[in-house]
Formats: C-alpha cells, sequence, structure tokens
C-alpha cells in the first residue's frame, strides 16, 4: 500500500471522490502542514492555522498509481484558483500536493507541468497530517442530501463519473 495526500478545496468533496476510485482502500480527511498543533476544525476555518484541508490516501499501487491519482485529482478540482474552490476561500482551501518522497514530488512537479502555467497548485513535503473530527469522516456517504452535498458534491460525481 502506498499513501497520497491532497488539497483540493473542501475535504468532504475530495474524500467522496477518491472513495469512488478503484485502487483506493480508504480515504481519511485531516488537516496537515500549519503550525497549530492537533487543530481542530474551528481552528482550520480561521484560516490562521496554516493548515490546508486534506485527505489521506491509502492506495494499492498495483490497481492505481500515483500517476492515476494525480490525473483524477486534476480532473475533480479548479488548480488555477489561489486559495479558492468555488464560494470556499482562504488557505485552508489551496491546492496542494504534499508528497512523502522524492518520486511523489518528481511525478506531482512534472504533472503539473505538462498542465501549463496558470496551474497554482502547491508542492511541498508532508510535515504533520492530523486527522479531522469524527464527524468530517466519510461525510459524503453519510449526509448525500445535506444542502453542500446535493449542490456541490453530487454534481462533481455525476460529471467525472459519466
Amino acid at each position: 500500500m502506498q499513501t497520497a495526500y491532497f488539497a483540493g478545496g473542501c475535504f468532504w468533496c475530495v474524500e467522496a471522490v477518491f472513495q469512488r476510485i478503484q485502487g483506493v482502500a480508504r480515504v481519511e480527511s485531516g488537516y496537515c502542514n500549519g503550525s497549530t498543533i492537533d487543530p481542530t476544525y474551528q481552528d482550520i476555518c480561521t484560516g490562521s492555522s496554516g493548515h490546508a484541508e486534506v485527505v489521506k490516501i491509502e492506495f494499492d499501487e498495483s490497481q492505481a498509481s500515483f500517476e492515476q491519482l494525480l490525473e483524477v485529482f486534476f480532473a475533480t478540482h479548479d488548480a488555477t484558483t489561489l486559495n479558492q474552490q468555488g464560494n470556499d476561500k482562504g488557505t485552508q482551501y489551496r491546492s496542494a500536493v504534499f508528497y512523502t518522497n522524492a518520486e511523489q514530488q518528481t511525478q506531482a512537479s512534472q504533472f503539473i507541468q505538462k498542465l501549463g502555467d496558470n496551474i497554482v497548485t502547491e508542492v511541498s513535503e508532508l510535515g504533520v497530517f492530523y486527522p479531522a473530527e469524527d464527524y468530517h469522516q466519510n461525510y459524503y456517504n453519510n449526509n448525500p442530501n445535506q444542502p453542500y452535498c446535493a449542490m456541490l458534491i453530487t454534481p462533481k460525481l455525476d460529471k467525472y463519473f459519466k
């Protein structure tokens, strides 16, 4: 098993997509690369902690490569808006790949290079990952009729998986 860490706006959206990708064994929402130790969702929402909302993706490389996960990641969020995804604004919603080894760093950087100069996705070494509170885990699957989910996540899933 390998692990990837992606930030592409609200972690509920990113989690919902990757839970549906063959070869992905587990997706966990959380926070990383900020200054607050053991942050809470309230800390993150201020934007002052420096953390990104991120998903930790455990995947079987024999079924899904890191590059395939990058393809899904860049196809399902806007990597051209700095610190924003739709109406979600702030550094916690930035586009980022947090690598765990040199190979991931190289693959992410090369992938972004192919996409062009307008990509603002950060490529940084993973610092500390903190799991989000339990109520954030598996959020879309547990709350598909919640207005945010119904208005934003369901259409994103429908569009990607057509």
